[in-house]
């Protein structure tokens, strides 16, 4: 069987880009999919490689004409060791996968879309052969070390030299919001025209109300609703401990929480609720997909966004900003920097950071169902507006203009 080599690139073929993604499975992440899908339409080969999950565990598939590559991991890790370990396997899994594709249909583009900052090991090597690398940057590492471990130290210190050689790596940097922007420009020494900014937003003709689920609805006067992964630092058990202040200080009846989604807290948080007496009170449905997805969020009257007050969710564009929006859901939060300069007067904000307070900010829309319905409309103008995928894959598909050399192909 002949190989192709990755270097030169062939002159027979559109410019192949392969995006290499460690923390979810693709489809699933919706912000990489939607980028893959952006590309291919824009006349590009796009690979992915990406984990398996009970989901989506096949190995290979193709999908909308991309091609998903994915590889098994150990365990979804919590502790330092965990996330060490897991690490290293993506990369070797990362590495294996991407020589594969160099040899057997070549590339042009690497993306690699952290967390870790640690995927431009895996692309450096092809950048000797003069491929491409750019950094989609999804999270904040340090900040994330830092909020998640309380403490700075020497890990903190490893994450900003990993993220320093990634943005030192990267031909061309895609952020996830302006707050990112400015540091990839500040920390990382980017110059501002190979930084751009693209906004998670959903694509607004495939995220859509349709009948709410009954059995979630159920006798529910008023559903309160998460979707996301359940990670310690997603705030999952604050909005459990606000449940158990609706319930059981305000004595609200008819109040039901429904968490959509599923991660390596969930299980602790499950626990939380039996404990505080609101297990009866709060859903979890796991992941979702498709229209069952769909259905669970047309349920909710009110979109909770748990994330607590710490330096690394102050920076952060919430997906759950633009989904709640996208649907006309009022979202209550903290008031978290990025999250309040999304939503502004579409948004009903926590008066402070604790759980207690996250009720407070959303009791009065539990109680008045025409203030929720008011601020569900301004919640879905806002998102018409502002948050269009459109314009969004615009940006996304002009940053990669001129990273590759136009060639003639049939």
């Amino acid at each position: 069987m002949s190989l192709s080599l990755p270097l030169p690139a062939r002159k027979d073929r559109p410019p192949h880009c392969v995006i290499i993604v460690e923390n979810l499975p693709v489809p699933f992440d919706r912000r990489v999919w939607q980028e893959a899908n952006a590309l291919k339409e824009a006349g590009w080969d796009v690979s992915v490689i990406c984990p398996k999950n009970e989901q989506h565990p096949a190995s290979y598939e193709e999908i909308n004409g991309i091609a998903i590559h994915r590889h098994a991991l150990p365990l979804e890790a919590r502790g330092k060791l965990g996330f060490i370990f897991e690490y290293a396997c993506a990369l070797f899994h990362e590495t294996r996968l991407l020589a594969k594709i160099a040899l057997t249909r070549g590339f042009d583009v690497v993306q690699g879309c952290n967390p870790p900052d640690l995927i431009f090991l895996v692309a450096a090597p092809y950048k000797l052969l003069g491929k491409k690398y750019v950094f989609d940057h999804h999270d904040l590492c340090p900040e994330l070390y830092a909020a998640k471990y309380e403490r700075h130290g020497f890990f903190h210190r490893l994450l900003l030299l990993a993220e320093k050689y990634t943005f030192r790596t990267a031909d061309k940097v895609i952020s996830a919001n302006d707050t990112y922007r400015d540091i990839a420009i500040a920390r990382g020494g980017k110059n501002p025209g190979d930084v751009t900014t693209v906004y998670s937003v959903p694509d607004r003709q495939k995220l859509r109300r349709v009948a709410p689920d009954a059995v979630l609805k159920a006798d529910a006067k008023v559903i309160l609703g998460y979707v996301g992964i359940i990670a310690d630092q997603d705030g999952v058990d604050h909005l459990v401990r606000m449940m158990h202040h609706i319930v059981h200080e305000e004595g609200r009846q008819g109040v039901r929480a429904v968490v959509v989604g599923d991660g390596p807290a969930l299980a602790s948080v499950q626990a939380l609720a039996s404990t505080l007496g609101v297990a009866e009170h709060v859903v979890f449905t796991g992941y979702l997909r498709g229209e069952k997805l769909l259905a669970a969020l047309s349920s909710f009257d009110i979109g909770i966004i748990p994330d607590p007050v710490n330096e690394y969710n102050d920076k952060i564009s919430m997906n759950k900003v633009f989904e709640y929006s996208a649907l006309g859901i009022p979202s209550v939060s903290y008031d978290l920097s990025e999250t309040h300069g999304l939503l502004g007067d579409a948004g009903s904000y926590a008066p402070n950071a604790t759980p207690h307070g996250l009720a407070e900010a959303a009791l009065p829309l539990i109680d008045d169902e025409t203030h929720r319905r008011s601020m569900g409309a301004r919640a879905g103008k806002l998102a018409e507006e502002k948050f269009n995928w459109s314009s969004e894959a615009e940006k996304y598909v002009a940053a990669y203009a001129g990273l590759v050399k136009q060639r003639a192909y049939a």
